[in-house]
């Protein structure tokens, strides 16, 4: 839902001596209060005698989150605050229900009611930044690659009002890490993970608790880890920011003279068998690839397999692909990606049942899949 909602709704002067439920409130009959609309609904055929609470109350958190230049939100803040005391827990707790069953839409709109609720309460600007970042994932997985941008960027600026928290959050750090090394910007990701190990770092193990002390140990990890590949390099950067622009040479260039300095780095040696692959340069990726396996963190990565099973299917090894898909979905058995791949490669091989049952299996897990969509509505055909 977006700002389309706001024509779900009208506005109502409320007369002063207004009851609303068992509540006796000062309503102040010169604010037009915004009523959620019914079936069939419209202001000219208002009652006031069928107004409900719950009217009034979808009216408000519909403006808290879509009218964000309204002269009267403090107004609404107060008004449904002495109504329902309880509500900004309540939806919270809905907004993460909605959230962990991917219930998107409906999600994003909780969230949107419950920021514009208390704006200040910068908790909720971090779980707003975690649903976005989550949102993007699953249209990723979806293949939906230019809304899962678009949500990125909508959590980034939600990570960095958390970062920007009196005072100061420790967790919007950790979670930001988490972000940044998804977007393969290792420096902002170290920062990251050093602002949460100094800000945590006058902590006690009682004090941080079990969950506290692993993300402390697992931030440490990760900047150990940045520094130790070199990954906060600038030509490491450079490439993975001239990939995005689609200069591959250029990139294969930047990553090539990385690894010429840090040749134990698998990041470096997955990226160059990226942008073979991408050049259609099968046989110089599948090298780079499998160079990427020599190493902790590319030897067991479900991400390498799947890269070096697309180039074997490019260049006729239908046997080899498939042991690599394999071994792929045994790391990672929900990966869409290679069970797609999976699909695919039972096309080549003539197996469309075997296809059918890789991509319905897709859709299983993502039903918003536009890949596997096409390929069995060509199937179906």
């Amino acid at each position: 839902m977006n700002s389309n909602s706001l024509d779900t709704i009208y506005f109502v002067k409320l007369p002063k001596d207004f009851k609303l439920s068992n509540n006796a409130l000062n309503i102040n009959p010169e604010i037009p209060l915004p009523v959620q609309k019914k079936d069939r609904d419209d202001s000219d055929s208002f009652n006031m005698a069928d107004l409900s609470e719950e009217q009034i109350l979808a009216g408000i958190l519909t403006v808290l989150a879509y009218d964000t230049k309204n002269e009267n939100l403090d107004y609404y803040r107060d008004f449904i605050k002495k109504v329902r005391p309880n509500l900004k827990k309540e939806l919270a707790e809905a907004a993460i229900l909605k959230t962990k069953n991917e219930e998107w839409d409906l999600a994003e709109e909780i969230w949107m009611s419950l920021h514009g609720l208390d704006p200040e309460d910068k908790a909720i600007v971090l779980n707003m930044a975690l649903f976005f970042d989550q949102k993007a994932d699953s249209y990723r997985k979806g293949n939906l690659f230019d809304d899962a941008d678009a949500y990125d960027s909508t959590a980034l600026e939600y990570y960095k009002n958390a970062m920007n928290s009196s005072p100061e959050l420790p967790d919007a750090f950790f979670n930001a890490g988490f972000f940044y090394l998804k977007q393969r910007n290792f420096k902002e990701a170290k920062s990251c993970f050093e602002n949460y190990v100094a800000l945590t770092a006058d902590f006690k193990d009682d004090e941080l608790g079990e969950n506290g002390i692993y993300k402390k140990e697992r931030a440490q990890e990760l900047i150990n880890k940045i520094s130790n590949r070199n990954l906060e390099n600038e030509r490491f950067y450079k490439a993975n920011e001239l990939i995005k622009e689609n200069k591959l040479e250029e990139a294969l260039e930047q990553i090539r003279l990385f690894t010429q300095d840090n040749p134990n780095v698998w990041n470096a040696w997955f990226m160059m068998g990226w942008i073979f692959r991408r050049m259609e340069r099968y046989q110089e990726a599948m090298q780079a690839f499998t160079k990427a396996q020599e190493f902790e963190g590319g030897d067991e990565n479900p991400d390498t397999l799947n890269e070096l099973a697309i180039c074997q299917m490019e260049t006729g090894d239908f046997k080899g692909a498939k042991e690599n898909l394999y071994k792929a979905l045994s790391i990672d058995g929900d990966n869409i990606k290679v069970i797609s791949n999976l699909g695919y490669l039972s096309l080549k091989t003539g197996d469309t049942e075997d296809a059918k049952g890789f991509f319905n299996t897709v859709l299983e897990i993502s039903p918003d899949d536009k890949i596997a969509q096409y390929e069995l509505s060509k199937l179906n055909d």
